[in-house]
């Protein structure tokens, strides 16, 4: 069940795919790792942090 909206999808997409471009460019920290997160939930569309607080910024379906 998707509790992830459009909006909140894409900017996880986006902040995960920048945050793994730092793995590779720039500083080149481990910390860019912490990417692969947003952009895998954002993907699938489910985070489980928002299922444990109850939150949801996709629409209810009918």
């Amino acid at each position: 069940m998707l509790n992830e909206g459009m909006v909140d999808r894409g900017i996880r997409v986006l902040v995960g795919v920048v945050l793994l471009i730092l793995v590779f460019v720039g500083p080149q920290t481990p910390w860019g790792w912490v990417g692969v997160v947003p952009l895998l939930t954002g993907l699938v569309g489910w985070c489980p942090l928002y299922s444990l607080l109850g939150l949801r910024t996709c629409p209810l379906r009918k």
